[in-house]
């Protein structure tokens, strides 16, 4: 990461931790359920933070999907923490960003080989769930990263940033970029994806706002987190709309493919794109004129933190309750709300006066 785009982070966690007065990370979001973080049932006690880290420990990533540009850089940094910490770090998931039936496999799978805790971005909000409780019940640690279960399927939940902030602030940057009229349409992973869904839910409430009386969202379309399907998905709107003024793609899968049709068709600088990227696959699309804005967090930081959270629930220094607060690593001490979520930031908006800045 360069020194910049760790100098933006520092600001960020700074500016959290004096506007609530607690840790770097510790916002709340009121975009979870209430529902207790424990199968189910409450948690009876707070965890020990005097307890010494465990080491050895086996902590199992489990993204929703494999050689995802995206997860593997969200992994890596999970990776590059959990060896930090002394314990040992794998992967496992589908090669299918929709193969939800694979996810719940691997989670048996990991529960019969009773590693330590499970990090997973869940493809379906409860489709995991029996399997994820079952792990919880032989003791192991489930932490979820990126996209949430149900709440009473996990401990902890690691989110990205407010789904309301990211939802809203997607129709803006586009809004903008169309001068606030025109049909767009929405390209978004697979239909039962948790965040996706809770993104464009607030992109719909966004565009009831007056300020878009002009703006008509026309169609969501789906990709499936698959670069063929995303590119087909992409000509299939402007074939069905020709007079498509822009394309929100909150996957980053989506919009790179998007950007791909665009920059080589009769659309390019017509049609605008934006969603969330990483800058490094987003950059070309940039420099030529594609897409001149686009959003994303630090997803390294946000799989460290994820690892971060998981180790300290399998040492019992946290159980998942509201108000505990564990220690991860440059970016502080972070608490967990009241949903049992930790909110990593805002995201950041890329375009062609940073983009070089950043290389992730």
């Amino acid at each position: 990461m360069t020194t910049t785009r760790r100098a933006a982070f520092t600001a960020i966690a700074a500016t959290v931790a004096l506007s609530l007065g607690v840790s770097a990370c510790g916002l709340i979001t009121k975009d979870s359920s209430s529902a207790s973080p424990f199968a189910g049932a409450p948690a009876t006690a707070s965890g020990n933070p005097g307890a010494p880290i465990k080491k050895g420990l086996t902590i199992a990533f489990l993204p929703k999907q494999v050689n995802n540009p995206y997860f593997t850089i969200a992994d890596n940094g999970g990776k590059k923490a959990v060896t930090e910490l002394g314990s040992t770090y794998k992967e496992v998931g589908p090669s299918s960003g929709s193969d939800t039936s694979s996810q719940v496999s691997y989670v048996n799978t990991l529960t019969q080989q009773k590693v330590s805790a499970i990090v997973v971005s869940a493809q379906d909000a409860g489709a995991l769930c029996t399997a994820l409780r079952q792990a919880m019940k032989n003791g192991i640690k489930v932490v979820t990263y990126d996209s949430d279960t149900n709440p009473s399927c996990r401990q902890v939940f690691i989110s990205p940033a407010t789904a309301q902030a990211l939802g809203r602030s997607e129709v803006q940057l586009l809004a903008k970029q169309i001068d606030y009229k025109g049909e767009i349409a929405i390209l978004s992973a697979g239909r039962s994806a948790t965040n996706q869904n809770t993104w464009i839910r607030y992109m719909k409430e966004e565009l009831k706002n007056h300020a878009y009386e002009n703006v008509k969202l026309v169609k969501v379309a789906y990709g499936n987190d698959d670069a063929q399907t995303s590119f087909q998905q992409t000509q299939g709107l402007l074939q069905q709309y020709p007079d498509l003024k822009g394309i929100i793609a909150p996957t980053s899968v989506g919009i790179k493919a998007a950007a791909q049709y665009l920059s080589g068709s009769t659309y390019k600088g017509k049609v605008q794109l934006t969603g969330l990227g990483t800058p490094n696959e987003m950059r070309p699309y940039i420099k030529n004129g594609t897409v001149t804005a686009f959003e994303l967090w630090d997803p390294a930081q946000l799989g460290s933190l994820a690892a971060y959270a998981a180790v300290s629930l399998a040492s019992g220094h946290i159980n998942g309750m509201a108000g505990e607060t564990f220690a991860a690593g440059q970016m502080g001490l972070v608490e967990i709300d009241d949903n049992g979520v930790v909110l990593l930031g805002d995201p950041t908006i890329f375009d062609k006066t940073n983009i070089d800045s950043y290389d992730f």
